[in-house]
């Protein structure tokens, strides 16, 4: 609280200085710099402010606990429920309250229900006695992710985001796997998703925390892939005025291949693929498919509408020169050669996305569709062609894709199908090789931007593990001459979380 008091004064020391003569209102007269200064001490006050209300929140439903009848906190204020008393005092949603109860109970440590079972807490992984928890054992990855949010590193949201996404080890679920070892690989992917929270959405950082337990709890997968195939459902109506509607509710499967058909559809709208040094689209002296679809007056979910009712007409004989344009849509599934080998438990994942799929669904592309193999070596690099191309070949564009899981560039969730592969090196000005260590995958914005602005993506390679680690390199100040410090690219494949 003392550090929020620091930051509110400094914002209201920012405030006094505006000059509140200007037309439109106080903030319109700051500067840009001290307007995202504006907002990065607003955002960490709010952050602070979250955190003491989890925790006053947790501390309010314990003492309405039903058990202490009418002397209960909640029962006192005249509330049946510490949820409706947090309601009625912060003004907020159900699920938004729920959401700061859950926050809560981590970070007081509280005892919850379904609680690891006692199969020791050095087996498992577990911090004893942690910030005041009377010898409670904790999780390991829960303390992990106690630790990075009382100490601001990141929000309520990216916290819930987490803890919901990676959910608890299947200890019950596994009864031959070591549940040290299992405990341990939860921890290692909780502390990656917390070094990627400060560049990943809250609903991207979600969805990584999703592939995380997927790729460590591959019999879950199949349990959850059923749940959801199960829930499947189409349902319409019309509404009093006639509007006909519809809900559907899809399986994973199917929405990849939604996904596939949108994305095919809608690639030319992703940006102009030349840009000029202003900002302005530049003409190539062809028609730009892209400048095109700039000029259609429908929206994406209009362009999309018609395209589900062109696929429904036209079936299993669409020309998919007519609907689709110059990218058919198709469903690309990764499989590791250890689930084509397992008896069943082993899992696949979507190229786009990294979403885990069933061995079941799995084996049924490789019989109806076959498979392109890529072969690695011991570091798990795929193969290279040397300078023999000048554009990466099908086969590289796929284990660049397997490799980085989609655009690498900053705080950037675009699937390997938007983007397009860029030489580290340059092929004609580095006479850069067209390699796939040599090849990263970048989404058109990023890869214009690179161009655009000089900067590099240089490649590192560790003499004793033999990995590789990507940098964005900006280019040197023109003005001091001074480099800035490199900053690390991040993979988004599924296989940077560790299984067990």
């Amino acid at each position: 609280m003392e550090d929020v008091v620091a930051i509110v004064a400094r914002m209201a020391s920012a405030m006094a200085r505006v000059n509140h003569t200007v037309e439109g209102g106080p903030l319109d007269a700051l500067d840009d710099q001290t307007t995202v200064s504006l907002i990065a001490d607003a955002a960490e006050v709010r952050k602070s402010v979250d955190l003491v209300l989890a925790a006053a929140a947790a501390v309010v439903d314990q003492r309405s606990d039903r058990d202490r009848g009418v002397a209960g906190l909640a029962r006192q204020n005249g509330h049946r429920s510490a949820t409706s008393l947090l309601q009625s005092m912060t003004g907020q949603s159900r699920s938004d309250v729920t959401r700061a109860l859950r926050t809560g109970r981590d970070l007081l440590g509280h005892a919850e229900e379904g609680r690891l079972s006692a199969v020791g807490a050095e087996d498992q992984g577990l911090a004893i006695g942690v910030n005041g928890s009377s010898g409670d054992a904790t999780p390991l990855w829960r303390t992990l992710l106690r630790a990075a949010l009382t100490e601001g590193r990141i929000t309520t949201a990216q916290h819930e985001a987490i803890r919901v996404g990676m959910g608890d080890p299947p200890l019950d679920r596994s009864p031959d796997s070591d549940p040290a070892a299992l405990t341990a690989a939860w921890a290692r992917s909780t502390e990656t998703l917390l070094e990627e929270a400060g560049e990943l959405s809250v609903e991207d950082l979600r969805h990584a925390a999703r592939i995380a337990r997927d790729r460590l709890d591959p019999l879950g997968v199949a349990r959850r892939f059923a749940e959801r195939f199960a829930a499947r459902s189409f349902r319409r109506w019309a509404d009093a005025a006639g509007q006909q509607h519809a809900h559907l509710v899809l399986d994973d499967e199917s929405a990849a291949w939604i996904d596939a058909i949108g994305n095919a559809a809608l690639r030319p709208r992703r940006g102009p693929r030349f840009v000029d040094a202003g900002g302005s689209m530049a003409s190539s002296g062809s028609p730009d498919p892209a400048a095109s679809a700039v000029h259609d007056p429908r929206t994406n979910e209009q362009l999309q509408y018609d395209l589900v009712m062109a696929v429904l007409r036209a079936g299993a004989a669409v020309d998919p020169n007519q609907a689709f344009g110059d990218r058919q849509p198709g469903v690309r599934v990764i499989v590791e050669s250890p689930v084509v080998a397992s008896d069943g438990e082993g899992v696949a994942h979507l190229e786009d996305g990294g979403d885990a799929l069933p061995r079941q669904i799995a084996e049924k592309y490789l019989c109806d569709a076959g498979a392109r193999i890529i072969t690695t070596d011991v570091h798990g690099r795929p193969l290279d062609v040397g300078r023999e191309h000048r554009t990466f070949t099908p086969k590289q564009r796929v284990a660049i894709s397997v490799r980085d899981g989609g655009c690498v560039g900053r705080g950037c969730s675009a699937p390997p199908s938007w983007c397009e592969m860029h030489h580290i090196d340059h092929w004609y000005e580095h006479h850069g090789r067209t390699d796939v260590d040599d090849g990263v995958p970048l989404c058109r914005f990023h890869h214009l931007d690179l161009h655009n602005r000089g900067a590099r993506i240089v490649r590192r390679r560790d003499p004793e593990s033999g990995d590789d680690t990507y940098w964005w390199q900006e280019p040197a100040d023109p003005a001091t001459g001074v480099i800035p410090a490199p900053e690390r690219l991040r993979s988004r494949s599924p296989r940077r979380f560790e299984a067990a």
